[in-house]
């Protein structure tokens, strides 16, 4: 699977912000570099970082863990992390014998306020139809090769609720701290199409 498959399919909305960013970039008011640098920034480092503070918590202290799991809309805005993306959150942990994935199979209906703008892959078609029917193979694409015997449940977000999965920690990790912790969470690895490695 392409992960930055760009279908031909665009929505008003892709077609309108690509319009206005053509004419920022040809009236000098900014450069493609510093779009590109904003949209990494919130691809991968400010957004995520929230959702990996998150499952840090869980990681160290059992009961936020709990109440993550009880109520993942409560349990993440008391880390200050609400807002519309957020507003229905369920957080689903992924164990030895269960792997969970998430996916918006009627647009692109994502965590925002945890996960921070969502991956080009996650909202192409090739992702949002393939991995409810085959998700091993989906999986495998990715780089992520499950045992046979892990169950895979797929998640379909939707306008009401959204989910984030709490990967598994992985082991040789003990001593690292909350922070530490956080650095070794990927945004893909919330979504569920990644597992966290040790340092």
């Amino acid at each position: 699977m392409t992960h930055d498959h760009d279908h031909h399919h665009k929505s008003p909305a892709t077609l309108r912000t690509r319009v206005l960013e053509s004419l920022l970039v040809e009236k000098g008011l900014v450069s493609t570099d510093t779009i590109d640098a904003v949209v990494r920034a919130y691809e991968q480092d400010i957004g995520p970082l929230n959702g990996a503070r998150v499952v840090a918590r869980a990681w160290t202290d059992p009961a936020y863990k709990k109440h993550l799991l009880e109520d993942g809309t409560a349990a993440i805005a008391e880390l200050g992390y609400t807002g519309r993306g957020g507003a229905e959150m369920v957080v689903l942990e992924n164990t030895s014998q269960v792997h969970n994935v998430v996916v918006c199979t009627l647009c692109s209906c994502y965590p925002w306020p945890v996960l921070g703008l969502p991956p080009p892959w996650y909202k192409s078609y090739e992702y949002r139809s393939r991995v409810v029917r085959e998700p091993r193979t989906v999986l495998r694409e990715f780089g992520l090769e499950l045992p046979a015997k892990v169950e895979v449940r797929v998640w379909d977000s939707n306008s009401e609720v959204r989910y984030m999965v709490l990967p598994q920690r992985p082991p040789g990790t003990e001593g690292l701290d909350a922070e530490a912790l956080a650095a070794l969470v990927s945004r893909d690895a919330m979504i569920g199409v990644a597992n966290v490695q040790a340092p």
